[in-house]
């Protein structure tokens, strides 16, 4: 399995790199990956099948239990079968659709799926994000699924902004990476929370033991909002719509199959382990309910054939966090028959759109007249498809419908069940009646007579030629294989029996499921699907007037935001905080930047260190620490008082020297000798340098400033105080031996010394010691370079500088000198 994940990455990598070459024709390279993917799972599918998955690891990371673990196991199997398996049809039909002739356009409109500039690049960036999507189903590592699922986040992006000369691309795929990659960061700290409880990031042990607390389900809310946002639910769907301004075959791909379903297949696997814990069931189970419905909805009020399967695919993604939420084995084997069922229909009908629109120009339906004899395979195509949609028999989505409704009759008896059922049941009539308006679009039943002028303009001329052009074999066929797929899977079940069987065990290990079955007899599903396919006939029948009510009623909610328009408040106030932050903290103000810094590195870890603060220490040891630290305490303050450069320098050095006696105090003479030498060598170079500044410097800071500058530093101090307590008493609460003692019982045998010390910075930090020298060597040669330079320079020019102009003070107009950076440099004699 690695070697297949490293196959896509070098397939993607080399298209994208020959992109020009190969033009479309990249697509048939393309299809390389997901082939040997898909002989990959047909080899092992028996034992797999049989419930004995295949493993493998790579540690990555040791010391932090970090590995890359990959297990196919039989619900694995199934979303490969979806990733690769229909990953192939999409290439042979990319053929089709980006067809030399469609190369030729010259003029793209943002409404219509245009050849985008680059189809050797989006092939390649395609493969990429279908092994991105591979490694998120078969890693069996919480940190690596992270990583793969930010790589489909990031690999879709570029998909769908691949065209980036079109506005409307770069705004979709702009929208598309912040929710998702918001909604990313947030799945990540719900994964660290869960690992940390469970003490192990690997799904197959979690599952073995899951953890429970209050940490876990903070995580879990976590995670599940990572899921909606990938998933497209409530309130975070509005990018898949946008998104639709990708070519069909990508939306057939990411946005029907594959990626939108990520989010589904992480419920799927955690519903099992979580489904019964805190707020997973009625936070999952009230999402899905309102994706559902709202998807429904609108998808009922388009016109656009794309966007109609947009938002229907919005709803069914609800539907499935309705199925795999629960946490029930009965309810989710019907999410696993729909999570087939689904790619099927929806894939092959993003595909009849986009050979509608390839050979008409338009997605309209009002402009979709009666097509020729010629595209009887496309429309039976079209028909089979919209039907398992709705839920029609003898289709494969038939059978999933009934079985959600059976699940949720005989086995959803936690609290709101019959509420969700009541939704399903409401949601599946919007479904059928968004179908039949599909079905009825693509026989021309909404056509309203020749365009008129600014429709035809919206049309790209480029394409009227093709009217009357019916497609060729290779284009419709794919999706008349997911179409035959559909109707054979409906008629004779058992091709996806023992599949579903499998995955539904391996989801919930020791379950009995109930075999997939086209005719369960007269059963109280059975006749909720009755109603249910009776009053989407009705609706679609009343079309019209259903419009007008649904037209009212959006006027009736004009004033609540939209997600589109909640997507741009949330952006737009993003950026006017930061805009605002910036202007406060990046103004040009070197203090500013200074005291943010310190304060950040000193606010953000003393929370944790006031927590694990117990106790002062002893505060006197002996009487000299009594004189050492009054010492210290006059040169600091003594530093930050006098205006001469050179004394601050010196009562700097006054410090050091103290804090060398203190080693002194404590018995540590050679950690003494060592301060003294650093700090001799530090005074002499400051001396060095400061000899070339003027002497002293005045405060033009404004009053309120003084305050400001004594909170940061008593808080810098108060810090490193805290610190420095919680470090030295945190060495006695460690179990095993601490590092000094260790040190210490190695320094003879292995150093062959007895100052530990000097055998830590000679041996056992030989070379840490070597680099801290070195850099010492070079400072030391900066400053004396600098040193000599400026006294050549100074006795060439002028032999004696002038030294009493002060900063601020002594200056005149007259005397100022422009090449200086302000009013006090110094000046040789010979320039008055």
């Amino acid at each position: 399995m690695f070697v297949l994940l490293a196959l896509h990455l070098v397939v993607g990598v080399s298209i994208i790199a020959a992109g020009r070459v190969l033009g479309r024709r990249a697509f048939l390279v393309a299809a390389i990956p997901a082939v040997a993917m898909c002989g990959y799972a047909i080899v092992h599918a028996g034992g797999v099948l049989d419930g004995t998955p295949v493993t493998e690891s790579y540690t990555w990371i040791s010391g932090l239990d970090l590995a890359i673990d990959l297990r196919l196991d039989a619900f694995a199997l199934a979303m490969v079968a979806l990733v690769s398996g229909i990953g192939v049809l999409i290439c042979v039909y990319s053929l089709g659709y980006f067809a030399e002739h469609h190369d030729e356009r010259a003029d793209h409109d943002d409404d219509h799926d245009d050849p985008p500039p680059a189809i050797g690049r989006l092939a390649g960036v395609m493969v990429l994000f279908a092994g991105s999507m591979l490694g998120v189903v078969l890693t069996d590592h919480l940190i690596a699924l992270f990583i793969f699922w930010e790589l489909t986040s990031v690999t879709s992006f570029l998909l769908i902004g691949n065209d980036d000369r079109q506005p409307r691309a770069r705004v979709a795929a702009n929208q598309a990476i912040f929710i998702t990659g918001a909604g990313g960061l947030v799945l990540l700290a719900g994964l660290i929370l869960i690992g940390q409880a469970g003490g192990t990031f690997r799904l197959s042990e979690l599952a073995a033991n899951p953890p429970t607390g209050g940490l876990v389900n903070a995580g879990l809310v976590c995670v599940l909002i990572g899921a909606f946002t990938k998933s497209a639910q409530a309130p975070f769907s509005s990018w898949l719509p946008m998104a639709m301004v990708a070519p069909t075959p990508i939306s057939a791909y990411l946005h029907s199959a594959t990626m939108v379903k990520a989010g589904v297949y992480l419920v799927a696997r955690l519903a099992p382990l979580f489904a019964l814990d805190g707020a997973w069931r009625p936070l999952v189970l009230t999402v899905g309910a309102v994706t559902m419905v709202i998807g429904g909805l609108r998808s009922m009020r388009q016109h656009d054939l794309k966007l109609l399967l947009a938002y229907g695919t919005v709803s069914q993604l609800g539907f499935m966090m309705l199925l795999f939420g629960a946490g029930e084995y009965h309810i989710a084997e019907a999410g696993i028959v729909l999570l087939l069922a689904h790619a099927a229909f929806k894939a092959a009908l993003f595909m009849v759109v986009g050979i509608i629109d390839h050979t008409l120009g338009t997605r309209d339906i009002r402009h979709i007249g009666r097509l020729g004899p010629g595209w009887r395979p496309v429309l039976i195509v079209g028909v089979i498809s919209a039907a398992s949609m709705a839920g029609v028999p003898p289709l494969l989505g038939f059978i999933s419908k009934e079985k959600a409704l059976d699940g949720y009759l005989e086995h959803a008896d936690f609290t709101g069940g019959t509420a969700v059922l009541t939704v399903i049941v409401v949601a599946s009539v919007f479904t059928f009646a968004y179908s039949a308006r599909f079905v009825l679009g693509l026989f021309g039943m909404y056509h309203e007579g020749p365009l008129d002028d600014a429709a035809a303009d919206s049309l790209d001329h480029g394409a009227a030629a093709h009217h009357g052009h019916t497609p060729t074999v290779l284009f419709w066929a794919p999706a008349a294989l997911l179409a035959a797929f559909t109707l054979a899977a409906g008629i004779a079940p058992v091709i996806v029996d023992h599949l579903v069987e499998a995955a539904t065990i391996a989801l919930y290990p020791g379950t009995e499921p109930k075999p997939v079955e086209l005719w369960s007899g007269f059963t109280a599903a059975f006749a909720l699907s009755l109603v249910i396919i009776w009053t989407g006939i009705a609706l679609a029948a009343a079309r019209a007037p259903v419009e007008e009510f649904q037209r009212r009623a959006s006027k009736i909610l004009a004033p609540l935001p939209s997600g589109e328009e909640g997507f741009v408040a949330v952006l737009a106030g993003i950026t006017g905080t930061a805009r605002r932050v910036t202007a406060t903290l990046q103004n040009g103000s070197l203090p500013i930047y200074v005291a943010v810094i310190v304060l950040v590195a000193i606010l953000a870890p003393l929370t944790g260190f006031a927590t694990a603060f117990e106790s002062l220490p002893e505060w006197v040891g002996t009487p000299v620490h009594v004189v050492i630290v009054v010492i210290i305490t006059a040169a600091a303050l003594g530093a930050s008082i006098v205006r001469h450069r050179i004394a601050a320098a010196l009562m700097l050095g006054a410090v050091g020297y103290a804090m060398a006696g203190l080693y002194v105090a404590q018995g540590a003479p050679d950690l003494a000798l060592t301060q003294f030498s650093i700090e001799t060598l530090s005074t002499v170079l400051f001396v060095l340098v400061l000899r070339f500044l003027p002497r002293s410097w005045s405060i033009r800071a404004p009053a309120i400033a003084n305050p400001l500058r004594l909170a940061v530093s008593a808080i810098v101090g108060v810090g490193i105080f805290i610190f420095a307590i919680v470090a030295s008493e945190s060495r006695d609460d460690v179990p095993q031996p601490s590092m000094s003692e260790e040190m210490v019982d190695a320094a003879l045998p292995e150093g062959k010394g007895h100052n530990v010390v000097n055998i830590i910075l000679v041996d056992f930090r030989g070379w840490d010691t070597m680099g801290e020298i070195s850099v010492l060597v070079v400072a030391a040669v900066g400053a004396v370079s600098l040193a000599r330079m400026g006294r050549r320079r100074s006795d060439r020019d002028a032999p004696v500088f002038e030294e009493e102009v002060e900063v601020g003070e002594g200056s005149s107009a007259g005397e100022s000198d422009p090449d200086a950076a302000g009013a006090g440099a110094v000046r040789p004699r010979g320039e008055r």
